[in-house]
């Protein structure tokens, strides 16, 4: 039998359980010694990270001082932790003993969440499994949500403590009483706190479809789930013209619609940073938005009311209406504040999982690269990328600037021969546009773009295609083709993200190769090093500046080394040049051994290397650049070891051009030299 104390205790954990959990809010109770005596809807995030050896410590600094930063000042205290989450410290009494409540434990700013994310997809937190690391990350609107938690709290304690001594008078009598230490507090279960509903929401039917959609939202995909949120807005709010509009590139594009919106695309004239959407979606309220028609257009909607979807003060995506909504638009305004944090849990969720797509198609893609027969290079080359892409047709189209013609070089699947053999017009169809426009083609269907589908004898199997441009700086490589997958999906973003990632080193595979089978020598010489075989200067800042535009485009991490044979003067005074030429041959070749299939190596001039590291973190280029100087210092040399120094730099909103990475680089090799040489030194570190 649980003694009155007991009965208490259990019913005040089974409350703040419930409080936690309706609220999408943490509370971890903590006594002196910080030890955590009940959690309740905990931070996923930091069950990994207090558990963490490397970690845990910076947990200590924040959470772990949260008693004494109660009870010292004897009221709440808020903080927000190194890993960006909000937190408040209540002070209170639990079993006579003094005991803190941590309350919250959530991100109230999108930019917070965002520096989260990159730093368990590209940084220190990379080490955690994705999916438990994310699996319950908490988001809020505001600090308030947090306070006015801390306050139920509060109550909670009160009348725990209240409950216990009624319990003990009552427990002989009624050993199986449950006390309601918080009956007040059971309004956090009712819907209006979420979505004020004229009728009732707890008498209404629809509560427990309204329940269970949020239940339901994060089993989901994001794209499934932001259709789902588009049905029940349709059947909840009885509407019948919707759109769902998410944000690319600093504007919002319909993604899909229903009723007379669906076969429409909606331009909107206002980018998704714009202050009245932040504004309107602060104030659950619409925008009003009138459609830009030159004539009339018989039973369309002519005005629309657009509801903003915000983390924080960031609008991500937006839920467009064009029915007449009369009283409904305060309600549908909460409705999408209320499913603003779960889909942007969703879409993080997602970015991460692909960002792990990503580096295991990469990985893929180069261990598959290491098996290439250079008789059959083109095939081999196309055979990579097709499978990677599902594709079982494919071919592989090279540009010849002076002829302005293409060849083709490979081709799989059916009728590749009579593809192979195909002269006349070859690229007209699709691929000159593609090229000549330098912009991908990722097409769900062929007759949406209203381009003349392939004739019947070519046989596609499918109407969905890619068309990818291979391009080094302004030079015209070639096109890539694929179509017909193998699992009969049809193309998306996501195939066309996994080209980005390893066109960098299809790019360069491909321009080398030309190089090779030209006739003329002229076209090696003006980009190889000739004596170390190595790409040379002129090259790799083509390369480079290419590399940053696409890491700038799309978000990919890219970094640069320099690197210097230390004391190379004295080796040529001491041993003559011909030894140092044979000396700067080694170093060139330990560099291939040790780079990457993506990577570009370089002799940039004299004594002097570059590397140039595609998609490659910070921290990704301070590995390699220690192999690198490893590899160097151990290998053997003619008259005496040689050791090489190794700047880093890494493309960032301050580091976004050639010169200005060319020059950091420059500047952490420098400091390698200052610190000893036989050193790797990183620009970050120098700030």
């Amino acid at each position: 039998m649980k003694t009155g104390e007991q009965t208490a205790k259990y019913n005040q954990d089974e409350s703040l359980n419930e409080l936690a959990g309706k609220n999408g809010l943490a509370i971890v109770l903590a006594d002196e010694r910080s030890i955590a005596v009940n959690k309740s809807n905990n931070n996923s995030m930091c069950e990994m990270l207090y558990n963490s050896e490397k970690f845990a410590p910076e947990c200590e600094k924040y959470c772990g001082r949260a008693f004494q930063m109660a009870t010292e000042a004897g009221e709440s205290i808020g903080y927000k932790c190194y890993a960006g989450l909000s937190c408040l410290a209540v002070h209170m009494k639990r079993e006579e003993k003094q005991i803190v409540a941590i309350v919250g434990r959530a991100f109230t700013k999108a930019e917070d969440y965002r520096r989260a994310t990159n730093r368990a997809i590209e940084g220190d937190w990379r080490q955690f499994p994705a999916s438990e690391f994310f699996e319950n990350v908490l988001l809020s609107n505001s600090n308030e949500n947090l306070e006015k938690l801390a306050e139920k709290v509060k109550k909670l304690a009160v009348s725990g403590e209240q409950a216990a001594v009624g319990s003990e008078q009552a427990a002989v009598e009624q050993p199986n009483l449950i006390v309601e230490a918080q009956a007040s507090e059971n309004s956090i279960t009712k819907i209006e706190d979420s979505i004020e509903n004229p009728q009732s929401e707890i008498r209404n039917p629809k509560s427990n479809h309204w329940r269970s959609l949020f239940g339901s939202l994060l089993d989901l995909s994001y794209r499934q789930s932001c259709f789902l949120i588009l049905q029940f807005v349709a059947d909840h709010y009885a509407l019948e013209n919707l759109a769902w509009l998410e944000r690319k590139e600093g504007r919002l594009e319909t993604i899909f619609a229903t009723g007379k919106l669906k076969d429409r695309e909606i331009q909107l004239s206002i980018g998704a940073d714009d202050e009245q959407l932040a504004k309107a979606a602060k104030n659950e309220i619409s925008l009003e938005l009138r459609e830009r028609q030159s004539v009339e257009i018989a039973g369309q909607p002519q005005t629309i009311r657009l509801f903003p979807i915000a983390v924080g003060n960031e609008i991500q995506s937006a839920l467009v209406v064009g029915d007449t909504i009369g009283g409904q638009e305060k309600q549908i305004a909460r409705f999408c504040r209320k499913i603003a944090s779960d889909l942007e849990i969703l879409r993080l969720r997602e970015q991460l999982a692909r960002h792990g797509l990503l580096e295991r198609a990469i990985e893929q893609f180069n261990e598959n690269l290491k098996n290439i027969d250079s008789e059959d290079f083109w095939m081999h080359l196309t055979n990579i990328s097709a499978q990677l892409l599902k594709a079982e047709r494919s071919s592989l189209l090279v540009f010849d600037e002076k002829s302005d013609t293409f060849t083709i070089k490979a081709a799989t699947g059916i009728k590749a021969d009579f593809i192979k053999k195909k002269t006349a017009n070859l690229g007209e169809r699709v691929s000159r546009n593609v090229l000549n426009g330098g912009t991908a083609v990722v097409v769900e269907n062929v007759r949406n773009i209203k381009l003349q589908p392939a004739p019947d004898d070519w046989r596609y199997k499918s109407d969905s295609f890619i068309s990818y441009p291979i391009t080094i700086g302004a030079r015209k490589i070639g096109v890539l083709n694929l179509t017909d997958r193998a699992d009969g999906d049809v193309y998306s973003e996501l195939d066309l993200e996994i080209l980005n990632s390893i066109m960098p080193q299809l790019a360069v595979l491909i321009d080398r190769a030309n190089l090779k089978n030209k006739a003329g020598e002229f076209e090696q010489l003006s980009v190889t090093d000739a004596l170390t075989g190595l790409l040379n200067r002129r090259y790799l800042e083509e390369r480079l500046t290419e590399e940053i535009k696409r890491s700038n485009r799309h978000g990919f991490p890219m970094s640069f080394l320099m690197i210097d044979v230390d004391e190379f003067k004295s080796y040529n005074d001491n041993f003559g040049h011909t030894e140092g030429d044979k000396a700067l041959q080694i170093v060139g070749t330990c560099l291939k051994e040790t780079l990457r299939g993506a990577d570009v190596a370089a002799r940039y001039g004299g004594e002097e290397f570059s590397i140039l590291l595609p998609q490659t973190s910070s921290e990704e280029a301070a590995a390699i650049a220690e192999r690198i100087r490893e590899r160097v210092e151990q290998k053997s040399f003619p008259n005496r070891q040689v050791t090489v120094s190794i700047g880093i730099a890494s493309c960032s909103l301050d580091l976004n051009s050639a010169k200005d990475l060319i020059s950091a680089a420059d500047k952490a090799l420098y400091e390698a030299k200052r610190n000893g040489r036989n050193n790797v030194y990183n620009y970050e570190n120098l700030k």
